[in-house]
């Protein structure tokens, strides 16, 4: 059964770590996963990293970019045209404090492929990027590309939604390695007829750079949960699920509410045999975004449990649906704290909060409104946000943090953060400087 490694613990060991569990044999869908690495060691990109601010000529004025602590790449870079789907894990170690952000990215070039990237930061705030696909252990830049295989569920795009680090004898490995669970877009089309009753501009995946219109927007591709594994966080070999196309589990069957796509698979460590996966889809019979759960004893195979959020009452903030859930298992009384994206009825996206005693049921929303919403006038993230993830921080203080996708004007991306201090979590602040 699979045991998990303290992300604020120790550093990560090295490993070794076979490409299917159970087998030595190599994964033809994965990259070299030869190579261990500590997540306290600096990036050694060959191409020397830069730092966030230096890579977007229009990182906008302090006035309006509050928030906002990571920008789009230069206009050379593998993630020059749209970022988001944040997922960041802080490790402490003796030495020193080091944080992971992975992330989805696409280029000017190919505006219609997104890509897995890995940047690093010391304080979670200042983040080093690379431009270029990662070479070695220590490098941060782009680390996974779309599958190759004519028959995968991810030849189109893939967007990371969770990283977990376990031990598991379904994996030939010396000690923990990295879990990333992704979300796998193929260019099988959904069979969807609009009988113009809906009122969303309904796509899978979403895009909002206004430039990408021609590049899959208002369509709606098939998307399934996958995972890779990695002992450095950069060089990832996939697992292949039940599904014949490689994906962990298929969508549900006519009429059941994931019959569209499979979407966001977030997955909780609550035990020794027992892991919650938070996924989302589109519940046709109801006209709303939810998000269900499966559970699973090894991480691979997963049983699906069904629908546990739908959309909020009307006038709500998420009245058309909830989606790209976070799920956090809070160290201060056990309880299960989610941040999900909710969709307004004229369409703009805020962030919100629920909370469970058990994670599997009764999810109670803390209030009517958002825990945080766009920003206004000519703020940098003033059209939207959404695909947040929960980070709670030791301490005696009640600390968290709530790294978020924002969309400005035109559709341009960022990825921003926000924190809340004190007891409860009810409302959060965007961080503007280290003085707060």
């Amino acid at each position: 059964m699979p045991q998990i490694l303290s992300q604020e613990t120790t550093p990560f060991p090295r490993t070794r770590c076979s490409t299917r569990p159970d087998t030595n044999t190599n994964n033809g869908r994965g990259q070299d996963s030869s190579t261990g690495s500590n997540p306290s060691s600096k990036p050694q990109n060959s191409s020397t990293p830069v730092s966030n601010n230096s890579l977007s000529s229009s990182f906008p004025s302090p006035s309006l970019s509050k928030g906002l602590v990571f920008d789009l790449g230069s206009i050379d870079s593998w993630d020059s045209k749209e970022i988001g789907s944040p997922v960041v894990k802080r490790f402490l170690s003796d030495e020193e404090e080091r944080w992971f952000m992975w992330y989805h990215g696409n280029s000017s070039k190919q505006p219609e492929v997104d890509s897995i990237g890995l940047a690093v930061s010391n304080n979670g705030i200042h983040w080093e990027r690379g431009v270029e696909p990662v070479r070695s252990s220590g490098d941060v830049g782009m680390v996974m590309k779309c599958g190759q295989d004519w028959w995968a569920f991810d030849t189109m795009s893939i967007r990371p939604s969770d990283v977990v680090i376990m031990s598991s004898s379904k994996v030939k490995a010396l000690s923990a390695v990295y879990w990333l669970y992704y979300s796998g877009f193929s260019s099988e089309k959904v069979d969807f007829v609009d009988d113009d009753s809906l009122e969303l501009n309904l796509e899978n995946p979403e895009r909002f750079c206004i430039d990408n219109n021609n590049y899959g927007s208002g369509k709606i591709f098939k998307s399934l949960p996958g995972l890779a594994i990695s002992q450095d966080g950069r060089n990832w070999a996939r697992i292949e699920g039940d599904h014949h196309s490689g994906a962990l589990f298929d969508v549900g069957a006519e009429k059941e509410w994931d019959s569209l796509f499979i979407a966001s698979p977030k997955v909780v460590f609550h035990g020794n045999g027992d892991l919650r996966m938070y996924y989302h889809s589109f519940d046709m019979e109801n006209g709303q975004f939810a998000i269900g759960i499966a559970r699973s004893r090894d991480g691979i195979k997963w049983v699906k449990l069904g629908k546990i959020m739908g959309g909020g009452k009307v006038g709500s903030f998420d009245e058309c649906g909830v989606m790209n859930a976070s799920v956090v298992r809070s160290k201060k009384g056990g309880k299960y704290v989610m941040a999900y994206e909710g969709i307004a009825a004229d369409g703009k996206r805020s962030i919100g909060l629920a909370v469970s005693p058990d994670g599997l049921k009764d999810w109670r929303r803390f209030q009517d409104e958002g825990v945080l919403k766009p920003s206004e006038k000519d703020g940098w993230d003033n059209k939207g946000i959404g695909s947040p993830c929960l980070v709670q921080m030791d301490g005696d203080v009640d600390e968290w943090r709530l790294y978020y996708r924002g969309i400005g004007n035109e559709g341009r991306a960022g990825i921003g953060m926000a924190f809340c201090l004190g007891n409860g979590i009810s409302s959060f602040r965007r961080w503007t400087g280290f003085k707060l």
